[in-house]
């Protein structure tokens, strides 16, 4: 079977602009399946795992990148990160009782801010923070590279609790255009873009959206990318977690329940510990990962 779970990077030629647009139908699939989210917040979900595969290709080394919003809102945790820019998973919260009924993401996530860290396997972690000000994950986006890299950049998001996806166009350096013509031909680009709606996009497969848009322009491929669902937790990682937290709580846990089970939010792996294994945590030394 043809992977569907997918991401494309294209340039356009004898130009400063650059694009990248994402499929996911599996992975999105896996990442619903381990909550219980309402309509709405499914289709928001699916619109923070599309851009967090967009954004993870504009990284040229391998890490985690990711996005984190937080808020006072209905939903008060939205988060997805993508590692080594092909293995997505990502989770929804939403308060209790809260019965969102609002597509804005100001109305669902309310007053907070965007988080986008980028933590690479050598060097030094980068986090930028941008208010949750526009009235669309794309908006807050397009704000934070206007902000940090002060690149022109436009991103299209898009789910339906099916298959969710995504377009990013990326005006670059000034090398082969000059400034009005590079900005000219951007807004060119942009208006095309504009005509995409949700419906189109999600029925399409990659190579036939790009073809419609931008069937007039001298557009260059690359080998479209596979893209899955993955957990980064595991056994040993919940071991480092549970010694950070310390002996003092982790034993007060096993006292009252005769185990320490820690269940991961993402994958709903369950991950326990008897008293023998507690005590080895804390009787040995742990080599913590970062």
């Amino acid at each position: 079977m043809a992977n569907t779970d997918q991401l494309k990077r294209f340039l356009f030629e004898d130009t400063d602009v650059r694009g990248e647009i994402v499929l996911l139908e599996d992975s999105y699939q896996r990442v619903l399946l381990n909550g219980d989210y309402p309509g709405i917040v499914s289709h928001l979900l699916g619109e923070v795992l599309a851009a967090v595969g967009l954004l993870s290709a504009t990284m040229k080394f391998d890490g985690i990148l990711t996005l984190q919003a937080r808020g006072d809102g209905d939903v008060s945790l939205l988060m997805a990160d993508c590692v080594h820019q092909n293995q997505l998973r990502g989770i929804a919260k939403l308060r209790a009782g809260a019965q969102p009924d609002s597509d804005e993401l100001g109305a669902l996530l309310g007053g907070g801010h965007l988080v986008i860290t980028i933590d690479p396997d050598r060097g030094e972690r980068y986090q930028g923070i941008v208010p949750l000000e526009a009235p669309s994950l794309s908006g807050c986006l397009e704000d934070y590279f206007q902000q940090s890299e002060q690149l022109p950049t436009r991103l299209w998001l898009f789910a339906d609790g099916v298959r969710a996806g995504g377009l990013l166009l990326q005006a670059l350096p000034l090398q082969l255009q000059s400034r009005e013509a590079r900005d000219s031909y951007w807004e060119h680009l942009c208006i095309l873009a504009d005509t995409l709606g949700a419906a189109e996009f999600l029925a399409t497969d990659m190579d036939s959206i790009l073809l419609r848009l931008f069937h007039d322009e001298q557009v260059r491929l690359f080998p479209a990318a596979d893209l899955r669902f993955s957990c980064s937790c595991s056994r040993t990682r919940t071991r480092n977690m549970l010694v950070t937290l310390g002996e003092d709580e982790v034993r007060s846990v096993l006292a009252e329940k005769g185990m320490v089970d820690v269940q991961c939010e993402f994958c709903h792996e369950k991950y326990s510990f008897n008293e023998a294994q507690i005590n080895g945590l804390f009787t040995q030394d742990v080599k913590t990962l970062h």
